[in-house]
């Protein structure tokens, strides 16, 4: 299964607490709400979504899938491929997500600390995995983008590209959220070191932004803050 053909635009339903989220840089405690994740999902298949990126920030933060029914109501709900992350620890938890549905599994501080279990998945489900590797000033981060890991993103990528990761999603944290634009040179080098799709995703506040995005290679692009703020809709992203 090919991913990404197209230049994609992605919509985010960030969940907490089974809501719809937004968070600033990641810090619990700045989310905006945005309602029920399963009208926000419908609302993006509609609008003319072609993929949809699913975050449990609970689990994210506290290694316990705590949206798991959210999630399932999405699966049932649309019929679009799923990406999910946020909380899968174990090569188990992974397994068991694409059995229910989920399309791509998202895996941060567990690839990290394990890279095999990038392996392990991809073995059961070649392309099922996509590495979110976040970067803060250059440097790899991980556990909710609080611990530096002095890994190199490019580096990086090319090292779960080795071990079989489907796709790549690369975050600049240091644009995460403030819809203040993009860092295009950061998106270039992973893109560049690495033949998989590379996913990249925060700052994007503008249809420039999403070409910025697109022009350093991204084979997609992740809005969330945006596309639930009006910034721009998703068909104005889509046609850029």
């Amino acid at each position: 299964m090919s991913h990404f053909p197209e230049f994609e635009v992605v919509p985010a339903v960030d969940m907490e607490g089974g809501e719809v989220v937004q968070l600033v840089q990641g810090e619990r405690g700045t989310a905006t709400r945005y309602g029920d994740p399963v009208e926000a999902a419908e609302r993006w298949v509609d609008e003319g979504a072609e993929t949809l990126h699913l975050v449990d920030l609970d689990g994210a933060f506290d290694g316990e899938r705590a949206n798991a029914a959210a999630v399932d109501a999405i699966l049932d709900a649309v019929d679009v491929p799923v990406q999910l992350g946020g909380g899968i620890r174990s090569a188990d938890d992974a397994i068991d997500l694409l059995e229910r549905g989920v399309d791509r599994v998202i895996l941060g501080t567990a690839a990290v600390e394990d890279p095999e279990i990038v392996a392990e998945i991809s073995d059961a489900y070649p392309g099922s995995v996509m590495v979110s590797l976040d970067a803060r000033d250059g440097e790899v981060v991980v556990s909710g983008w609080t611990e530096g890991t002095g890994l190199d993103p490019a580096e990086a990528a090319g090292r779960y590209e080795e071990l079989g990761a489907g796709a790549i999603l690369f975050t600049d944290v240091d644009v995460e959220g403030q819809l203040e634009g993009v860092n295009r040179g950061s998106v270039e080098r992973v893109t560049e070191a690495v033949d998989i799709p590379v996913v990249a995703s925060g700052g994007v506040a503008s249809l420039n932004d999403v070409r910025a995005l697109r022009d350093a290679g991204a084979a997609a692009v992740v809005v969330g803050t945006a596309l639930y703020e009006g910034a721009f809709t998703l068909a104005e992203a889509q046609s850029v």
